[in-house]
């Protein structure tokens, strides 16, 4: 057992299989005390039970270390509040909540249903902001303030066919910033961790994935970033990569460039000003979208990004 996390109480969403697991793990290792979340889904969210979120509890457990298993939901505001009240009630206080869990409902966005939709941003974005409303709510009030960390991923920059992954991930930038900028008076700190990892979610992406890792080096960053160190070294509103052997910082959204007009725009004036004095900002990926078409078309597998492995 460690100690980067002694004396801390961390709740885990999503731990009951991949990086959501190997953080739970890694966080009680640390020597933290954690409330293990699952509701158990498949990776389109159908089929509940209970029993992936007791076994890691009870894992971590058999390790020397303490948990407690919650089943519930996120997607529902009374999920997110009992993930709160369960570590209020075992132990005392929260300290740092990670929001791992996720679905994925693959369609293109012209075929894409609401039932497709929803479920996604229900359990993504809006399961983020249950735990992050309940957790703030007890971490601005407690000694220490506290940490929140959601996940993103890569696939935040656009997808082919994950319209509501993408639009989830891209949510979730927003909301940490947001939560690091509203609650950092009260010492309470937001990140997002968008990784890419071997897991049951990564497992059917169309590509080959030039840099991928396993969860548990997902687990270490997200360990860092709960701990007492991130928080003396200011790190609050950052979207961080891991993918194996690297790390990286995602740039914060900022203009490129900008014109003005000495008189009231218009159609004819934008059409001879934008495209060469504003003009764009490259889009990387549009550029694989037909490397990728024709991979389809002859079953290869190009080397690409790919999602999150959450």
């Amino acid at each position: 057992m460690g100690n980067f996390l002694a004396g801390r109480v961390v709740a885990v969403t999503g731990a009951g299989r991949g990086i959501g697991r190997a953080v739970a793990l890694a966080a009680a290792a640390e020597g933290a005390r954690v409330v293990v979340n699952d509701y158990g889904v498949s990776v389109d969210g159908s089929e509940p039970t209970s029993e992936v979120a007791r076994a890691v509890a009870e894992e971590i457990g058999a390790a020397g270390g303490q948990a407690v298993a919650v089943a519930d939901d996120v997607s529902a505001m009374a999920g997110g509040q009992r993930i709160v009240e369960t570590a209020l009630a075992e132990y005392g206080r929260l300290d740092g909540v990670v929001c791992v869990a996720g679905i994925l409902r693959e369609r293109m966005l012209f075929n894409m249903s609401e039932e497709e939709w929803d479920p996604v941003l229900a359990t993504h974005l809006k399961g983020t902001f249950t735990v992050f409303r309940a957790a703030s709510a007890v971490m601005r009030k407690q000694d220490g303030g506290g940490t929140l960390i959601g996940f993103t991923s890569g696939n935040h920059q656009g997808s082919v066919s994950q319209a509501n992954y993408s639009a989830a991930k891209g949510g979730i930038i927003s909301l940490v910033r947001s939560a690091a900028l509203g609650l950092h008076r009260y010492g309470v700190t937001a990140n997002a961790v968008a990784p890419v990892a071997r897991t049951r979610m990564s497992a059917g992406v169309p590509v080959e994935l030039a840099e991928i890792g396993e969860p548990e080096d997902v687990a270490a960053l997200v360990v860092y970033l709960l701990s007492e160190r991130a928080r003396d070294a200011g790190i609050t509103g950052q979207v961080y990569t891991v993918a194996g052997p690297k790390i990286a910082v995602w740039a914060q959204p900022r203009e490129l460039r900008a014109a003005y007009g000495e008189s009231p725009w218009t159609p004819e004036r934008i059409a001879d000003l934008l495209p060469g004095t504003v003009g764009t900002d490259p889009m990387p990926l549009l550029a694989r979208v037909e490397e990728m078409a024709q991979a389809a078309r002859t079953g290869a597998r190009p080397n690409a990004p790919g999602p999150s492995g959450d």
